[in-house]
């Protein structure tokens, strides 16, 4: 099972039912397809902001005053070969903490525009790679670029969320 926290703090745009289950699906495809014990129950908190607050966020958590589109707060740590390490898994009583998502409704229809797609398949591609990187995915270089674009293209498949 896995435990929702969403909440929407901006007014800019409206976050309809169907983005928050688009949001509910890409964690949950995304645990399944990297594999993520059936036996444990997961929450994973995911805040709705805009430009101006993930700005205010990202200044504050990576001293970097712009905004972006998403904002992953893993609190699982992993070692080099991905494997979770023991002793960072946080508890709320039986659930498994995995972190924080923040998301930039503006920003991402802004790229839903640019790209030309949907806000859903927009929204649920950041889901999916904030998703990822609480599971201790990365992109910053080889070979980890390929491997994290690799899962999220086949997430995306499975979701039947194409550009």
């Amino acid at each position: 099972m896995i435990q929702f926290i969403i909440e929407n703090e901006q007014d800019k745009l409206e976050f309809t039912d169907e983005l928050s289950e688009i949001m509910q699906k890409a964690v949950a495809t995304t645990l399944q397809t990297v594999g993520a014990d059936d036996e444990t129950d997961f929450e994973v908190s995911i805040l709705i902001t805009d430009n101006e607050g993930i700005q205010q966020i990202n200044k504050e958590h990576r001293e970097i005053d712009a905004p972006t589109d998403v904002l992953s707060f893993p609190i699982l740590e992993f070692d080099q070969d991905g494997v979770m390490l023991e002793e960072s898994g946080d508890y709320d009583g039986d659930m498994l903490l995995l972190g924080d998502i923040v998301i930039s409704l503006e920003r991402a229809k802004a790229q839903a525009e640019e790209y030309g797609h949907s806000l859903q398949r927009e929204v649920g591609f950041l889901t999916v790679h904030s998703t990822l990187h609480l599971l201790g995915f990365d992109h910053m270089e080889e070979p980890y670029t390929s491997v994290m674009r690799g899962r999220e293209k086949e997430i995306m498949d499975i979701m039947e969320l194409h550009r």
